[in-house]
């Protein structure tokens, strides 16, 4: 577990966790609203479903963007040598911030609360990436 790869992959498997609860949300709901799957084929077709559907599928949506960079810099620390105990605390304390901005969007989603949790996570992976810089750079 003290290792750049295990980061990586428990946020992946968070992602996949999202991608369940994300269905778990919406299928019921456009049963209920009587969507058929090829309604949704164009982007607003979906915005009639309840909260809790739209606020998991939005958040399985945040969990391919900023993430992308995470695992490209944590690959690339994880290559060059560099992943020592300070990396992948970083790495780690990265995933634990976007489970919780997970959670926090998925469930009650204070926006605030989210905006705190997702900043966090954003200056964790800054540090991340201007440590490596300085690695290779020194």
């Amino acid at each position: 577990m003290n290792t750049m790869i295990a980061p990586v992959l428990a946020l992946v498997s968070w992602t996949l966790v999202m991608w369940a609860w994300m269905y778990a949300q919406r299928l019921p709901a456009m049963t209920k609203a009587g969507i058929k799957p090829q309604d949704a084929r164009f982007p607003g077709a979906l915005d009639v479903l309840p909260d809790a559907a739209r606020q998991a599928a939005h958040n399985y949506n945040h969990l391919m963007e900023q993430p992308t960079i995470f695992y490209a810099a944590a690959l690339a620390i994880f290559v060059a040598g560099h992943g020592d105990g300070t990396a992948v605390a970083l790495a780690w304390a990265y995933v634990a911030l976007r489970i919780v901005h997970s959670l926090v969007q998925a469930s009650v989603n204070i926006v605030m609360a989210r905006f705190a949790v997702f900043s966090l996570s954003t200056i964790v992976l800054a540090v991340m990436i201007v440590r490596e810089w300085a690695r290779l750079l020194g």
